[in-house]
């Protein structure tokens, strides 16, 4: 029951995750810059510094905390600034493949890699801990499987191209491009993969037996969204520079509206990770369902993404065969959230 509870709790989160994107679509005269570094302040810095304190116990504080662990800390937001990469090309891979392609590939390579980085990483820095024990048969196994479904999705989106005009593609994906959205969503894939990595480096960095278990991993989780912030604002401020939509920022009249929906997105966005970390703790600690953590919840990603897809008709005009193609991969992605347990 508790490994139910626990998915239900991370498929939450990534429901909100996958529907980030609906409040941004409602931001009106916004560049792209100007609204990016707005949602990510909520994002990134905001509601996880809220999250963040649920971890710290009367009497104590955050600086407290990360002082204890200056190691681990710096680490952890290095390659926070490594993630900020993917998250900026992982908009890119929506603009050229959409919703529901876009995030397939790249939450795809970035469950999978990210979950095998992890612990290679972390044993590199830290050999003592052992962390390439955690990679068992059944984590190789489950990663194995949603990379497939991945593929699978990645199959039916290369059907999609084929099969349509030009002029329908443009109706369902403005710039629609599939190598070109390939290639960045790989990419964008790879680098995002180091959130987790973050997050392998600074599982320690909590209170122990003070901080609540469904907590533990949040003082972490803010240390690698600042460091993503960090390369966020530096792009989006060079692009308000070079485009010179500065000015963006004082229409007073349309701060109030598009505030509100910057706030939203980010507040969906950041219930993944609040959600990983409630799910988490419903898992044993170190088993192959806590490694595999991190790649169910991107598993959970795609496959409601891809939900979105279908809902703002982006595989319109596609065939049935292509559609049962996408179903299928869906599917697979599904049955790998359950694989760890299924192979105990």
């Amino acid at each position: 029951m508790n490994i139910l509870i626990g998915l239900l709790i991370i498929a939450v989160g990534a429901f909100c995750q996958s529907s980030s994107y609906v409040p941004i679509n409602k931001i009106r005269k916004w560049s792209w810059e100007s609204y990016w570094l707005i949602q990510g302040v909520f994002a990134w810095l905001v509601f996880p510094v809220l999250g963040a304190l649920l971890a710290v116990p009367q009497g104590h504080g955050l600086f407290e905390l990360y002082a204890a662990y200056p190691k681990e800390t710096l680490l952890t937001m290095v390659f926070g600034v490594l993630w900020g990469v993917g998250g900026l090309t992982f908009g890119l891979s929506m603009r050229y493949l959409g919703v529901a392609l876009g995030q397939s590939i790249a939450l795809g390579t970035c469950a999978g890699l990210g979950t095998v980085m992890g612990p290679v990483l972390l044993d590199l820095f830290f050999p003592e801990l052992n962390a390439l024990a955690s990679l068992t048969a059944a984590v190789i196994i489950g990663v194995v499987v949603t990379l497939l479904g991945i593929a699978i999705i990645g199959v039916a989106g290369g059907m999609k191209s084929a099969s349509l005009s030009e002029e329908e593609k443009k109706e369902a994906v403005k710039d629609f491009n599939f190598p070109k959205g390939l290639a960045i969503a790989l990419l964008a894939g790879f680098m995002s993969g180091c959130f987790n990595v973050g997050l392998e480096f600074g599982k320690d960095i909590n209170f122990g037996e003070l901080t609540q278990p469904m907590f533990r991993t949040l003082p972490a989780t803010l240390l690698v969204t600042i460091g993503g912030f960090v390369t966020n604002a530096v792009y989006c401020l060079y692009q308000n520079s070079r485009n010179k939509t500065f000015a963006d920022y004082k229409d007073g009249k349309l701060w109030a509206s598009n505030i509100l929906f910057c706030a939203l997105a980010g507040l969906l966005w950041y219930s993944q990770f609040f959600g990983l970390s409630l799910g988490r703790s419903f898992f044993e600690a170190g088993s192959a369902m806590d490694t595999l953590a991190f790649c169910i919840l991107m598993a959970l990603n795609v496959t409601f993404s891809n939900v979105w897809g279908i809902i703002l008709k982006e595989w319109k005009g596609c065939s049935k065969k292509t559609i049962f193609v996408l179903v299928t991969g869906i599917a697979v992605l599904i049955l790998s959230s359950f694989l760890p347990e299924l192979l105990k």
